[in-house]
């Protein structure tokens, strides 16, 4: 399973279109967004800080879901993993190399952004603040690195794109991730407060707020992790016997 982790790492660093929307981006939209000035209706925040945090989460979901999604869908296609069925790598273990490896990757995603937020706009926290927040973030990316994993089971190569991107933006906006949910109408902040990228973002405002993340916010995404994770894996069974 090491041996496949590497070998996904290798892969994901020399794709460069991959790197630029799961790296650059976000940090590039950060500096266009925080640029107002101000707080954020009810959180106590600044813009920058706000915004930080948000974008740090957009480029780890970017990292996560993008890249697994296609990637499985397309190695299903070519047979890739009808020949990783012949090694004695265990099922579990090609959904945890999945998993693991995406993970990895999503960090240089938070640290860039960080790293844009202190030198450019001078966002300040405690040096516990920052390794609590790239902890947090990086921790909370596993629930849409398994997200990924599902979906590249449920979708053929063709179809996983536009459902990929669909899940994609459609968590990313209604999350709060592009802006905050207390500017939507109260139903839909109702929805909102239910989904895992809300409660993905809100740990890592917590922190900011140097308070301890709300139970529920940790709940959500623990809860969306074991049906993800457990949809990843009926699914790889599921097209195991199919082989």
């Amino acid at each position: 399973m090491i041996s496949l982790i590497r070998l996904e790492l290798t892969r994901a660093l020399r794709n460069r279109k991959f790197l630029f929307f799961s790296v650059i981006y976000p940090s590039v939209i950060f500096l266009l967004v925080s640029n107002q000035t101000g707080d954020v209706d009810g959180t106590g925040l600044s813009v920058a800080k706000y915004v930080m945090v948000s974008m740090a989460s957009f480029g780890a979901l970017t990292a996560v879901l993008m890249g697994n999604s296609e990637r499985i869908a397309k190695e299903r296609e070519s047979g890739w993993v009808r020949q990783l069925r012949l090694t004695t790598l265990p099922g579990r273990g090609y959904v945890l190399a999945k998993t693991a490896s995406a993970a990895v990757v999503s960090l240089p995603s938070i640290v860039v952004v960080f790293a844009v937020a202190a030198v450019v706009k001078h966002v300040r926290l405690d040096a516990w603040q920052w390794l609590a927040l790239t902890g947090a973030i990086w921790a909370g990316s596993l629930v849409f690195a398994a997200l990924g994993v599902a979906i590249g089971y449920v979708a053929s190569g063709d179809a996983v794109r536009p459902i990929t991107m669909i899940v994609y933006f459609g968590l990313s906006i209604l999350g709060g991730l592009w802006m905050p949910s207390t500017s939507f109408p109260q139903w839909l902040q109702d929805i909102a407060k239910w989904l895992p990228t809300h409660a993905y973002a809100a740990l890592g405002q917590a922190i900011e707020q140097s308070q301890a993340p709300h139970a529920r916010d940790i709940a959500i995404l623990v809860v969306f992790f074991a049906l993800f994770a457990g949809g990843a894996a009926w699914l790889y069974r599921k097209d195991t016997l199919k082989a």
